[in-house]
């Protein structure tokens, strides 16, 4: 519990993943959350993000959720950033920060993200779902090898469809918004049993998971130049 509370966490994104991981974590007792969102509340958002009401909408949506979770946990000091950050800000903030939860909706973002966190060398919790497929994987740049984020996927992802345009069904990314507050704190806290370096994939249709073990990318041009690979 005091690494918890000593911790200091950035969540990128705070929509339907980053709203319930965010809510754990503070319930949880982590000491310092940083909640990082330039999008207002939308009516669409209320089916899966529990976090924001109908009086809501309009809002800044980090301002509203600094307010509630201040509400869960007063002890757990929460602050904003209502703004993209850009390059050299993240790498600052990353570099302040123990682990990060990436709950946003886009490649672009997830590739900052992810170079940010290795060049850093900050754990990474990586989430993301689509209609009623899931994905959760966690990345350590920290240790001495293991794959990255870009290991996973390239440039041309950024094609890929997302849940703004497809949908997702709501209790999955909840489901796996709160897998990510869990998978964080253990990395703060280092209990159980170390998982990194794997792709846990979730049929929600089928409830059916596969672990996928992953391997780093030597021709990857984020992370094939640093550690022993």
């Amino acid at each position: 519990q005091a690494r918890l509370t000593n911790s200091r966490m950035l969540i990128v994104g705070m929509g339907g993943l980053g709203v319930p991981a965010s809510v754990y974590l503070a319930l949880a007792g982590t000491g310092k959350l940083l909640i990082n969102d330039f999008d207002c509340v939308d009516e669409s958002n209320l089916a899966r993000q529990p976090l924001y009401t109908r009086d809501d909408v309009g809002e800044s949506k980090v301002a509203v959720a600094a307010e509630r979770l201040a509400q869960l946990n007063p002890e757990c000091s929460v602050t904003t950033i209502d703004r993209r950050i850009d390059t050299v800000e993240l790498r600052t903030v990353i570099s302040d920060c123990d682990v990060v939860l990436d709950a946003s909706d886009n490649f672009g973002t997830r590739f900052e993200v992810n170079a940010a966190c290795v060049d850093c060398a900050t754990p990474l919790v990586s989430g993301a779902a689509i209609r009623g497929e899931a994905q959760l994987a966690v990345f350590r740049p920290d240790l001495e090898s293991g794959p990255c984020y870009r290991c996973l996927y390239d440039e041309s992802s950024e094609e890929m469809e997302n849940c703004r345009g497809q949908g997702v069904i709501p209790a999955l990314v909840g489901m796996i918004g709160c897998a990510m507050a869990l998978e964080a704190m253990r990395v703060v806290v280092g209990f159980g049993e170390a998982w990194h370096s794997k792709l846990l994939i979730h049929d929600a249709m089928n409830s059916t998971w596969r672990n996928i073990r992953l391997r780093r990318d030597r021709s990857c041009p984020v992370c094939s130049n640093t550690g022993s690979g």
